[in-house]
């Protein structure tokens, strides 16, 4: 029988190479893990760390389930070679038995006498059968080799898991300094992007700020270009009244020429005449309207409003020359200057309609400079009285020891008395002998309506304007002040008209572009019109939206008595029929309306807005 053959050993050896290259995957799945470590994170990992443990133990399990499929492929070979094994021990085992049953059976032939080679035939089967593996010892020790090799396998992967491990810890500490440099590198990022955020955020600032300024200069800008054209249309408006006034009398003049001419016609008079008599009339009363142009800057050395300040000033200085001139303990001031249209107004008609020397009256000369003063102060005189009278006074003494001590006292006050008479249109009309024509002319220049023309010669502003009247009327019936002391700044309650007066002021816009100034003093807000030449008397016949300044006389009351300075402001709404009617703030501790006279004698003046 043939001898039975195995190859375990051999077979044991690659499964032991097997392991080995499972081992060498192992250490090929780390190498690949430590390198795939060191590439950057995916999006999903939130830090270098997550990101190297997730590889690792991604690559730890591929590698467990690796070697795991290798132990079970090897085990599936062991066991089918031990199958196959045991069936050649049971083959083995029952040809055994047939050799050991064949020699019990009874020869045919007759025996014969032994022999030495029987002896060596029955010698070789045992050899035989010692050279013969035996089966069992063969299962038995592949079972071993098996478990061996199972063990082996099972060590390397241990061996290999805890290379893994402690290369997963190197790699992760490797990695946590990686990523400490990384955090540290990205707070140095931090802290770069902070100061450039910061430094950014001053940037944005400054060019907010920048942005800002350029906004609100462009914003004054515009508002200050609407003013302009706001006051240029004004300007045009009031050119055309003029004209259209001087058109309505030229017509009217005109007709009446016509009539006259009519009626030499049919008298047989001469055409030509009244007809150059016609050209003339219209002429003169064509140039009388001139005086509404005189404050233009026509290339001359002075213009109407230049001579109308230096006769003001001229006016001043006379009264201050009589308080300088008197000693006095109180003083006393009645009537008031006449108003600069009615003397410009006579002057106008006086100089275009001179039959000797008609000029007209635009511009401005040396000769008309003289004309227009003599005819100032041929309406204005003034004069003066000292009277000195005994009074009785009170006077409170302390007597040392706490006591006050009442005693009468009669004592000598001296008094000054300022008068100022003028004389109105209609007065030097008669004195200088007005015709007709002329007093029609002069009725012309001073009908209702030409305020603001006036303001616009003497002050070089169109001084009307609707829109401040219209917010002031709307704050009718406020009562204490709120919100235009606050507004203004105070903390609480103050005396508020000024505030008042500002408040509407720059709910049109007018205290950005320096129109009214933001004043809670009365006194600040005439010094600011006084200064720029934007200051009438109080006996100027206002327009609508003139700041209308008071000086009250109230001698027991806490503005004391008149002494030229102002205690009270409003805004005046218009003027009809000799009254000033104002809308003023504080007034009973409230928004209300108010009259009063035209010329009233504490009206302190108006301040003129160059609207």
């Amino acid at each position: 029988m043939p001898d039975i053959k195995t190859r375990e050993i051999v077979k044991d050896v690659k499964v032991i190479d097997k392991a080995a290259v499972a081992g060498e995957r192992m250490r090929n799945a780390f190498i690949r893990t430590k390198d795939q470590t060191q590439n950057l994170m995916d999006d999903g990992q939130a830090s270098p760390s997550e990101y190297a443990e997730d590889k690792i133990r991604y690559a730890v399990e591929d590698t467990a389930s690796e070697v795991g499929r290798e132990i079970k492929r090897d085990t599936k070979k062991i066991v089918e070679k031990t199958r196959k094994a045991n069936q050649q021990r049971k083959e083995a085992k029952r040809a055994q038995e047939q050799s050991k049953e064949s020699p019990k059976d009874p020869p045919k032939d007759p025996p014969k006498e032994p022999s030495k080679q029987p002896s060596n035939e029955v010698k070789q089967p045992t050899t035989r059968a010692k050279q013969t593996p035996d089966p069992a010892r063969q299962a038995e020790r592949g079972s071993t080799r098996i478990r061996r090799t199972q063990n082996r396998t099972i060590k390397t992967s241990q061996q290999s898991a805890k290379t893994i491990k402690q290369t997963a810890k190197s790699t992760g500490q490797a990695t946590a300094k990686t990523a400490k440099g990384t955090i540290k590198t990205a707070e140095k990022g931090v802290k770069t992007a902070q100061q450039t955020s910061k430094a950014a955020v001053k940037t944005a600032e400054a060019t907010a700020k920048a942005t800002k300024a350029a906004a609100e200069a462009t914003a004054k800008a515009a508002k200050a270009a609407a003013h302009a054209a706001r006051v240029a249309a004004k300007a045009i408006v009031a050119a055309a009244k003029v004209a259209a006034k001087a058109i309505a009398a030229a017509a009217k003049a005109v007709a009446a020429a016509i009539k006259g001419l009519v009626a030499a016609i049919a008298a047989g008079g001469w055409v030509a005449v009244v007809i150059i008599v016609v050209i003339c009339l219209i002429g003169a009363l064509i140039a009388c309207f001139g005086i509404f142009f005189s404050s233009e800057d026509t290339g001359g050395e002075k213009t109407m409003q230049m001579v109308v300040q230096e006769i003001n000033q001229e006016y001043q200085e006379k009264l201050d020359g009589i308080k300088s001139s008197v000693t006095y303990d109180e003083l006393e001031m009645s009537g008031s200057m006449a108003v600069w249209p009615e003397v410009l107004s006579v002057y106008s008609v006086k100089v275009t309609s001179d039959p000797d020397n008609p000029q007209e009256v635009a511009t401005i000369t040396d000769e008309k400079e003289q004309i227009l003063r003599d005819i100032f102060w041929e309406m204005n005189e003034i004069s003066y009285t000292v009277s000195t009278e005994e009074v009785t006074e009170i006077i409170e003494t302390d007597d040392g020891e706490g006591n006050i001590i009442e005693e009468e006292v009669v004592v000598t006050k001296t008094t000054l008395h300022i008068v100022v008479t003028h004389k109105t249109a209609d007065d030097m009309a008669s004195q200088y002998s007005f015709n007709t024509d002329q007093q029609e002319h002069l009725d012309a220049l001073l009908e209702e309506g030409t305020a603001s023309m006036w303001a616009s010669v003497l002050y070089g502003v169109y001084g009307e304007d609707d829109q401040i009247v219209a917010v002031a009327i709307s704050q009718i019936g406020n009562v204490g002040g709120m919100p235009y002391w606050s507004w203004y700044g105070f903390g609480s309650r103050v005396a508020w008209c000024a505030c008042f007066v500002s408040w509407c002021a720059n709910e049109c816009g007018y205290i950005d572009i320096g129109v009214i100034p933001k004043f809670a003093g009365c006194v600040n807000g005439v010094n600011w019109f006084k200064t720029r030449g934007q200051w009438a008397d109080g006996s100027f016949e206002p327009a609508p939206g003139m700041i209308i300044f008071f000086d009250w006389d109230s001698p027991n009351g806490e503005s004391g008595p008149q002494d030229g300075l102002s205690d009270h402001v409003g805004i005046v709404e218009k003027v009809e029929n000799g009254r000033v009617y104002t809308i003023e703030g504080n007034t009973s501790d409230s928004c209300a309306r108010r009259s009063y006279p035209l010329g009233y004698y504490e009206i302190l003046g108006y301040g003129i807005p160059a609207y």
